[in-house]
């Protein structure tokens, strides 16, 4: 039979059916590019960023979504009856296929949410840890999900799976009880946030002191101020105690200083006016403690102390306000007459008519020796 008649010669019946939905699929997969653009755009005009992800996670899925349904939809045309082995595990496949697309639909989307709100996190209107965990967990149920479904739909008994999994699970904790304290640790952090990612952290208890750039599953990163990353395990700050500076509402200013004891007489008015000038400074917290007060006789100065908190918390402008405040205080005494005190050593000796000769011998070279 030459060319010329096979291309007059009819084709098969059963071949009508597979032509028509490879056809069909083409076209369905031509409108759906269509419609896909025309939904991106008219997203982009709102400000609701949830039609967006799910437009932009769903577009290539769903693509390969369609060819996969119209190719097996004629290949069941084409071994319609057959129970033929091969034909089984095409089923399968396509199952397996039809799962993973879901999944990958699902994790894209929840990917391009949390790119989203991290930068509004950025922007200090959401919490970038709890976005992390959420989106972690999300897609952590998402696979769990697809890799059961895929599994029962191949023909697995799921009771008997988890069965299994309850002794692997035992089994692999002994293994791996120090990556499983790790895994605990990360999720405690997140479920208490005691510190987030930006904090500055520091522990009484190791030698741990940052600021935090990443919390991981296994370990968390932090930046020390001498610009080193620092890598602490998770399991680590579940059982050390941890101070969160970051979350600090004022700081503190507590300071001692000294007058002569000369300016005993003095003392009461320096402090009044150290107490006045507080009351009315618009950088010191009047709803905190305020105190200023005469509090013991020291070796060579009349102790005195300052405790009060600023309403700021930026350490450099906290360290402004407290020179200001002890410039202030420096300016107060001097203006009452008074000093700071500095350590002296009063020396008292006898008169010169009391002393034998070698007393005033030694006291004689004493002067010398001081002069």
């Amino acid at each position: 039979m030459d060319f010329q008649s096979l291309l007059h010669e009819p084709l098969p019946e059963w071949l009508y059916v597979p032509v028509i939905a490879l056809v069909t699929t083409a076209i369905i997969r031509f409108l759906s590019g269509w419609l896909f653009k025309a939904l991106i755009a008219e997203a982009k005009t709102t400000n609701n960023i949830w039609d967006d992800a799910l437009l932009m996670s769903g577009q290539k899925p769903v693509h390969l979504f369609i060819w996969v349904a119209g190719i097996s939809w004629t290949i069941e045309e084409c071994w319609e009856g057959s129970a033929g082995e091969l034909f089984t595990r095409f089923l399968t496949f396509r199952d397996f296929l039809f799962v993973l697309l879901f999944c990958w639909i699902f994790i894209s989307f929840i990917k391009t949410m949390e790119s989203h709100y991290l930068q509004l996190a950025g922007k200090k209107k959401f919490d970038q840890t709890s976005v992390i965990a959420v989106a972690r967990l999300s897609i952590i149920a998402v696979v769990i999900a697809g890799i059961l479904i895929v599994m029962q739909s191949m023909g697995y008994k799921l009771s008997g799976l988890l069965a299994f999994g309850g002794v692997g699970g035992l089994a692999l904790g002994f293994a791996a009880k120090d990556m499983l304290a790790n895994f605990f640790g990360g999720w405690m952090i997140y479920l208490d946030k005691p510190f987030r990612v930006g904090d500055w952290i520091s522990s009484p208890d190791k030698n741990i002191e940052g600021t935090v750039e990443y919390i991981g599953w296994r370990q968390t990163r932090i930046l020390t101020f001498s610009r080193r990353p620092l890598y602490v395990p998770n399991s680590t700050f579940m059982s050390i105690s941890v101070e969160n500076p970051s979350r600090m509402q004022n700081r503190r200013i507590k300071q001692m200083f000294g007058l002569r004891y000369d300016d005993n007489t003095l003392i009461n008015r320096i402090l009044e006016d150290i107490r006045s000038y507080l009351a009315d400074h618009k950088d010191v917290d009047q709803s905190k403690t305020l105190m200023v007060n005469f509090v013991g006789f020291g070796g060579s100065s009349l102790d005195c102390s300052l405790y009060c908190f600023t309403r700021t918390t930026d350490w450099a402008r906290y360290l402004l306000i407290q020179e200001m405040i002890l410039l202030e205080i420096l300016i107060i005494v001097h203006r009452h007459g008074g000093d700071i005190a500095f350590p002296t050593r009063t020396l008292d000796l006898p008169s010169n008519h009391q002393m034998n000769p070698s007393s005033m011998k030694m006291v004689k070279e004493v002067e010398e020796n001081a002069f």
